[in-house]
């Protein structure tokens, strides 16, 4: 079993809206996060497994 997640991010000036998709193409999770660097970065920190970023 893999364990890759894709993410998809809508950037905007206060919020950026995030999708995660896993390996099998289904979603995991989806959320909305404040567009701070360090908010991105502990977000990407809390996934498990190889993160792909697009």
């Amino acid at each position: 079993m893999t364990t890759t997640k894709y993410i998809g991010m809508d950037v905007h000036k206060e919020t950026i809206s995030i999708a995660v998709i896993n390996s099998a193409g289904k979603f995991a999770i989806e959320c909305v996060i404040e567009t701070k660097a360090s908010m991105l970065l502990q977000f990407i920190d809390g996934l498990r497994g190889d993160v792909r970023v697009s």
